[in-house]
């Protein structure tokens, strides 16, 4: 009973407006700078893919989050919410301007290497940030769905991994992981085969999908 109350609140946070972002019509700062090209702020509070998605068909091409972003295992609802709009952003080739916190070390691991570099990590040191700029191209971590199965190509820790998901129930997930879904809820199988294979993220009682969709394939492909 004592743990009921506490679930009736993370699941209020997680559903809580927000994030909050700053946008604009072009990637450079200077054109940023120029009359109509700032959109003002806006409360992104819809699932994810959703709201990037209806940005970019807006024209938006750049945006800033207002809060700080916190990576590790402890973070809140907002942030994970916001991590997860960073991954969709990053895969529209959106240009995030964001500012991360981590205290326990997990930035330096780079799971999140595949989305939009920070400006800084707070209570990282900064060559955190120098190996995260210096290492990102787009696609690093990408999967793409075909009949029946889904292949996930992952680049995040220097050499190209390949994970085809095909078992039914595993695939049955992706879509409720794409915008999060209760960790009690998520099948034991697919919660161990995913994180072992690093590619879940669990927060504020959530596990997320962290490899984002293909939008937009790079050039050359091979580096994919």
């Amino acid at each position: 009973m004592p743990s009921r109350p506490a679930e009736r609140t993370d699941e209020a946070a997680w559903h809580a407006p927000g994030p909050q972002a700053e946008l604009w019509l072009d990637y450079d700062p200077a054109a940023r700078e120029l009359p109509g090209f700032a959109l003002g702020r806006r409360v992104l509070s819809g699932p994810a893919g959703a709201e990037v998605t209806g940005l970019h068909r807006a024209g938006v091409r750049c945006l800033r989050l207002t809060e700080p972003v916190r990576l590790c295992a402890d973070a809140p609802p907002a942030s994970a919410r916001a991590l997860m709009l960073l991954r969709e952003a990053t895969a529209q080739g959106l240009a995030v301007l964001w500012r991360a916190v981590c205290t326990d070390g997990c930035a330096a691991r780079r799971r999140f290497h595949h989305l939009y570099p920070p400006e800084r990590v707070a209570g990282a040191p900064e060559e955190v940030v120098a190996d995260w700029r210096a290492t990102y191209f787009p696609s690093k971590c990408v999967v793409r769905r075909g009949p029946g199965f889904a292949e996930v190509r992952d680049r995040r820790f220097g050499t190209l991994e390949l994970f085809t998901i095909d078992e039914p129930g595993h695939l049955e997930q992706l879509d409720a992981l794409a915008e999060g879904v209760g960790t009690d809820l998520l099948p034991d199988a697919v919660r161990r085969d995913l994180t072992e294979a690093g590619l879940i993220a669990e927060q504020a009682g959530r596990a997320w999908f962290l490899p984002m969709r293909v939008r937009r394939w790079p050039f050359p492909s091979l580096t994919v």
